[in-house]
Formats: structure tokens, C-alpha cells, sequence
């Protein structure tokens, strides 16, 4: 299969070739254009008056179990239909009706930049061949036998099961708010309502450099995807975001920041940097989240779209889309090529603290302060599924990413295997057969994703599965309130940032 580009995107027209084809996008078109006029439609709300006009166009007037608002919703949906087989713009209900519906939400478009066209095309660019990737391993998967993937299920289910608690630090003099891995897993990044951020060496949990250039509490804590891995020291590495609303941006080499980024009229809550590693997203309490360019240090989108403060962002793998939480207890899907809503996530009941993607591309995590974490499909447009995982709020939800580049492929000796004196057994029985390697590369991959993490302010970590949503582990901390965790991307490590100034660590107890 060729590589998909953004070139080979535009030109080609493959997708048009057949009639079958093209009736069948017609016939979604027009679905999502009834859909359209039916949401502007003007329907009485009296449940006595949509009965009338259910017996007007020869509907019944209620079925079994049918309550009004179903009802009211099956009067939209008769008359949406009748709409669209005559052809006409609009059905007028009554007069009476008409006259107090509020007129029609146009969608409207502010300017955008040069530079953020440019960026637009770069990140299509770079999410397309990812994307492509992603769907064709997902297609290896599931070809993969039933009975491999319950013995790949029962391994890192018991593998993660086996976490204890490795170790407790005090990382600052005020609460932690954020902690994260670096992406070589040999450091971490905390940040604190001191303003103060912190690298320290896992798992000895001693001190490497304190980064001061916040004047007030640091919300966000990002790297670099490359950061201890390819990318230079003396290049930005670390993003974080305060309370002040400045953004700024890290090396590895400098107590200091090498670039501030203003532009937030209120505090920093999160941010998250593009998969590419050329862009950073930060929420923040002046409704808006933004989008900077890394390398100019330049605000190239303000987006707005919440009623309430923006809380939480996040990135999808592929680096085409990006979500964001508020307040206002509403998740947002965001196509950062087109810059359009893809999804709303609509069903928390109160403020959403926390989303992260899962490494699979269409699933999403919300953890809220409705001590539930939703997740949610974008192939179906809807939660899927509604987990009671903390007895306060859910403060972060992290999936588990698993980076090849700590894929060790060694075979465990298994209790039959009997030593032989003879000449080959000084041979080293470390590098399993090619075959065996590839088989192993597989599940390495297949694990990616297969669960997750929850903090809460209950004051636990908790651990759950991400096929059927259900707890494998629950651990405890040394305070009252869980402000953040994360999983190290080789699966040895989990860390969590805690109101009472500390941080733990949290290790299998093998290991």
C-alpha cells in the first residue's frame, strides 16, 4: 500500500470511482442535512400540543413507554422526514410556536493567520501517514486468534495487578500538582503550587535541577516527545503552563526558561505538546485553549468554544486532533486541520479535570468532578461506557503508551528447562529465535493502550483495563487528595503527585 500523504489525499479520486460510491455519500449528506433543518425546527414543548400535531399528520399520539420528550423528539423526526420528501426549506409548526423559537445559530468564522494555514497543512501532513499506520496495524490485531489475545490480556493483567508501592519523596513545600515521565523513563517532572518545577531521578527519587520562571502555581507539565531521547539538551524539551498565564518553554540545560509565551488572560491549567513536537496546547481559566508554534514561540490559534474555564487538553496519537475539557462539564473533539468541532463529549454532570486519548485513536477518557470517568467512541459519536471510579474527583486519567524503544524481547526460562554440560551451553539463551522476537514485537505492540490509569481525591490510584473498563488494582497513597498520575512508557513505573507535597512511586513487586 502506498504511503498517504497530503498530496496523494488531494488528488486522489479513487474514492468517487464507483456510482455505489457516490450514492452512498449522497445519501449521508442528505441524512446529516435533514438532521441539520430538524435541529432548527420549531416544535411546541406542551406535550398536549405535540399530541395535536401527531394526530394532525396521522401519527400515533404515544407509544408504549414513550415519554413526552421522546415524544416531542419522534414529532421533529416525522416532521424532518416530511420536510425532506417535499423539498421544502422549512415546516411551520404554528405561528404561536414559531414566534417563540430563537432564531437560528449561524456558524461564523473568525481570520486565521498565514502561519496558522501553514501549520494546518503541516499537521495534515504529519497525522495522515501516522493515521494510516495506526489502521494498519489495527487490522494485524484484529486478525490476531482469540486465544493469543487472552493470553496476552492475562499477562499484563497480572503483570500490572503486581503493582505496590515503591517508594514516597517530598517533592516541594506546596501541593504537587503534576507529574510526569520523561519519555527515556529515567526522569521525572513534577510541578507545584509553588511555581516551582522539578527533575528528579527515577527510581532513586534524587534531585536533578529546579526550573524557577513561574510566579504562580504550575498546573501543566509537558516534554518534548523527544526529549532525552533524540532531541538536544539545549533545545526546548519541557513545556509548562502556571498561574500567572504564561507558557513557557524548557531545555535541559538552564534553571531559567528559554521562552515565555503570553497571551492567556488567566491562569494555565494544563498543556500538552504535538505528537511532532513543534507545537504545545495550553487550556486555560479565560475559556479559550490555544495552539503555539515551538519554534517561533508564537500564538497561532485561539480557540474558543467552552461557556466555562478550560481545564484539560490533550493530543490524539496521530496529531490530527486535539481535546479539550472545561468546566462546563463539556469535552470537545477538535480537527486541527480544519480547525471544526468533531465530537462533543456531553454527559458529565459536573467540571471535567481530566482527558487523555488512548493510544488506539478513537477512544477517549474524561475524568470529572462527578467521580465517574466516561469513555467515549468517536466511530459511534457517543460514551460507551460510564466507570464509578473514585469517591471524590477524578484529578487525571492516563492510558498506557508503550514506546518501542523499551521493547526487550528476552525469554523468561521456563521451570522444566534443564542445564546441559555439553559444548552449546555456554551460549546465551538471552536472544530468542527471529520468529519468536516478531511474535513477541507483536504483543509488545498489542499491549499499548490495554489500560490505564485514574487519581482521585479519594486518595488512591486506581488501575483499569481499556477493553471492558474494569479495575485491576487500586493503590493507596500518603495524602487525602491524588492530584495527578502517570505510567512510564516501558510499564515498570507509575507516579502520582499528591496534595500533601509528596510524590510515590509504584513499581511491580518483581521488578
Amino acid at each position: 500500500m502506498a504511503e498517504l500523504t497530503y498530496d496523494t489525499l488531494t488528488t486522489d479520486n479513487s474514492h468517487y470511482a464507483s456510482e455505489r460510491a457516490r450514492l452512498e455519500n449522497k445519501v449521508i449528506l442528505d441524512e446529516l442535512e435533514r438532521k441539520k433543518k430538524a435541529r432548527s425546527m420549531a416544535v411546541p414543548t406542551d406535550d398536549n400540543r405535540v399530541k395535536t400535531r401527531l394526530r394532525e399528520i396521522g401519527e400515533p399520539i404515544t407509544l408504549f413507554g414513550e415519554r413526552a420528550a421522546d415524544r416531542r423528539d419522534r414529532l421533529i423526526y416525522v416532521l424532518s422526514q416530511i420536510n425532506a420528501a417535499r423539498g421544502d426549506d422549512a415546516i411551520h409548526v404554528d405561528e404561536e410556536s414559531s414566534s417563540d423559537s430563537d432564531e437560528e445559530e449561524e456558524e461564523f468564522y473568525s481570520p486565521g493567520s498565514l502561519e496558522l494555514l501553514e501549520a494546518r497543512r503541516r499537521i495534515a501532513e504529519y497525522s495522515l501517514p501516522r493515521a494510516q499506520k495506526r489502521v494498519a496495524q489495527q487490522r494485524l490485531d484484529s486478525r490476531m486468534p482469540l486465544g493469543r489475545i487472552v493470553d496476552i490480556r492475562k499477562r499484563v493483567f497480572n503483570e500490572v495487578k503486581k503493582f505496590a508501592n515503591l517508594g514516597s519523596q517530598i517533592g516541594d513545600e506546596r501541593p504537587i500538582s503534576q507529574v510526569r515521565f520523561a519519555p527515556n523513563n529515567e526522569i521525572l517532572a513534577t510541578g507545584s503550587w509553588s511555581g516551582t518545577v522539578k527533575l528528579w531521578n527515577v527510581p532513586a527519587c534524587t534531585p536533578i535541577r529546579s526550573l524557577r520562571g513561574h510566579e504562580d502555581r504550575v498546573g501543566g507539565v509537558a516534554w518534548h516527545p523527544q526529549a532525552t531521547l533524540t532531541q538536544e539538551k539545549g533545545l526546548v524539551n519541557l513545556a509548562t503552563g502556571a498561574g500567572e498565564g504564561n507558557v513557557n518553554l524548557w531545555s535541559l540545560e538552564s534553571d531559567s526558561p528559554i521562552s515565555v509565551m503570553k497571551g492567556h488572560q488567566d491562569r494555565v491549567c494544563r498543556v500538552a505538546f504535538h505528537p511532532s513536537g513543534n507545537y504545545v496546547a495550553s487550556a486555560s481559566f479565560d475559556t479559550t485553549w490555544r495552539l503555539w508554534d515551538v519554534n517561533t514561540s508564537k500564538e497561532l490559534l485561539l480557540q474558543e468554544g467552552h461557556s466555562k474555564e478550560v481545564y484539560c487538553v490533550d493530543f490524539q496519537t496521530d496529531g490530527a486532533l486535539v481535546a479539550s475539557g472545561g468546566l462546563d462539564a463539556i469535552g470537545r473533539v477538535w480537527d486541527l486541520r480544519t480547525g471544526r468541532t468533531a465530537m462533543v463529549l456531553d454527559g458529565h454532570v459536573q467540571s471535567i479535570f481530566s482527558i487523555g486519548f488512548s493510544p488506539n485513536g478513537y477512544q477517549i477518557a474524561t475524568g470529572a468532578g462527578d467521580d465517574t470517568i466516561r469513555i467515549w467512541d468517536m466511530r459511534s459519536l457517543k460514551s460507551l461506557y460510564t466507570i464509578p471510579a473514585h469517591l471524590s474527583n477524578v484529578s487525571d486519567v492516563r492510558f498506557f503508551y508503550a514506546n518501542d524503544l523499551f521493547f526487550k524481547p528476552v525469554l523468561s526460562p521456563s521451570p522444566n528447562d534443564v542445564d546441559m554440560d555439553d559444548a552449546d551451553a555456554d551460549k546465551s539463551n538471552d536472544t530468542p529465535p527471529k520468529d519468536t522476537a516478531t511474535t513477541l514485537l507483536e504483543e509488545w505492540k498489542y499491549r499499548s493502550g490495554l489500560f490505564f490509569a485514574s487519581a482521585g481525591y479519594d486518595g488512591f490510584v486506581k488501575l483499569w483495563s481499556a477493553d471492558d473498563w474494569q479495575l485491576l488494582r487500586t493503590l493507596s497513597t500518603d495524602a487525602g487528595k491524588v492530584m495527578s498520575v502517570d505510567i512510564s512508557s516501558d510499564g515498570n513505573l507509575i507516579a502520582s503527585g499528591t496534595y500533601n507535597r509528596n510524590f510515590q512511586l509504584f513499581a511491580p513487586e518483581d521488578v
